[in-house]
């Protein structure tokens, strides 16, 4: 299709993921803490929608193998949410935010290389201060854009911390803008 065509038609094309914006999270983990008191946890997350069939599990196996494969030897899992989404779950120290997100950033590449893009969703890096409170640092992989996600309980959410947190990161990472795609990712591992 041309881009007037898609024009006319109302249809708008999807921005491409950056995976390696993940890389700026380390840096952002720094101006967290220095502002809000906000410190990673340790864990880090990749949702996506789990496709059926041979190639996707020897995918998944794959990362799972790659991961703990490191000579840090993380701690890797797989969980799936009462939505039917999957979550690859990754923990490290809590200082080895580098680590993290180079294990999130390797997960989405490998998924993505072997054609399953179209599952991915997001990937979450959680953060927590000393009073209790979190928040998930949100990366949207078919926007390629970052907001954060401060659940409070069940199903309640702190969306001044949220404001706070994306007024605090758009001049480090690309935020997402429109507020109808700060999603509530509730049961969300780490969160």
């Amino acid at each position: 299709m041309t881009p007037f065509w898609d024009a006319i038609t109302g249809r708008t094309t999807p921005k491409k993921a950056d995976l390696d914006s993940l890389f700026l999270v380390p840096s952002a983990a720094i101006t967290l803490e220095t502002s809000a008191g906000l410190t990673p946890t340790g864990t880090g997350s990749v949702c996506f929608r789990a496709a059926d069939g041979a190639a996707y599990q020897q995918t998944q196996d794959d990362v799972i193998a790659l991961i703990r494969d490191d000579a840090d030897k993380p701690d890797v899992s797989v969980q799936r949410d009462d939505f039917g989404f999957t979550w690859l779950v990754v923990t490290r120290a809590t200082s080895d935010v580098e680590g993290l997100c180079t294990d999130l950033h390797a997960v989405n590449t490998s998924l993505e290389e072997q054609g399953f893009a179209g599952g991915l969703l997001c990937t979450v890096v959680p953060f927590a201060d000393t009073t209790g409170r979190k928040v998930g640092l949100v990366y949207l992989y078919k926007q390629g854009t970052f907001y954060g996600f401060a659940p409070t309980g069940a199903k309640t959410r702190d969306n001044l911390l949220e404001l706070q947190v994306r007024d605090e990161l758009k001049a480090e990472l690309p935020m997402e803008e429109d507020l109808q795609r700060w999603l509530a990712l509730w049961g969300a591992p780490g969160l």
